[in-house]
């Protein structure tokens, strides 16, 4: 009688504890995703800043500028506070060296799309997972950005821009994908990755 009481006991015990890991995790994913959201959004903020300053100054030209000198930066400073990298991905990218999204960051955008398509709306589409990867496990999070009016003049239709942005855009992006987009549509995403 003595060890089934003393099996019981274990065994409440075990599941009490596995239940009290299972709650500290899913806090803890909590935690992380609502810190990632807070990067996320604090990094489109600045860029749209930016380009909303330069736009306002000199219109789409500038915008190019911003996006391949001033976004790397912000992304950078961004990414140097949190303690993650932090990136803007895409399926269509501009720049490859700086845009091109990863297997597990292209397998979230498609489903990003996925989501878009059955009526979500891009400025809530986010994803968070923890991963295992060669060198680690991290913290991953995605945030969709949606094309808002200002973004379609570097990536709306090509008719529709001006003589002077397409050749800015061939000279400074010989390999540009990144164009075509409406607004409302996804462009692409903050990608956060953070080591655990």
């Amino acid at each position: 009688m003595i060890r089934k009481r003393h099996l019981a006991f274990l065994l409440a015990a075990l599941l009490a504890g596995t239940q009290t890991r299972a709650a500290a995790a899913d806090e803890d994913a909590e935690r992380m995703t609502e810190e990632a959201r807070k990067v996320a959004t604090s990094l489109l903020q600045q860029i749209g800043g930016e380009l909303k300053k330069e736009h306002d100054i000199s219109g789409p030209l500038r915008s190019v500028i911003v996006c391949k000198y001033t976004a790397p930066e912000v992304s950078s400073s961004v990414s140097r506070k949190s303690g993650a990298a932090v990136k803007r991905v895409s399926l269509k990218v501009r720049n490859p060296v700086l845009g091109m999204a990863d297997a597990w960051e292209q397998k979230v955008l498609l489903d990003f799309e996925r989501r878009f398509t059955r009526g979500e709306k891009p400025e809530a589409i986010d994803h968070a997972d923890v991963v295992t990867e060669t060198q680690g496990r991290y913290f991953r999070y995605m945030k969709a950005i949606p094309v808002t009016p200002l973004c379609v003049g570097c990536h709306g239709p090509m008719d529709a821009m001006t003589e002077g942005t397409k050749a800015q855009i061939a000279g400074e992006y010989p390999h540009d994908k990144a164009v075509g987009y409406s607004v409302g549509q996804i462009r692409g995403a903050v990608s956060y990755k953070k080591p655990l």
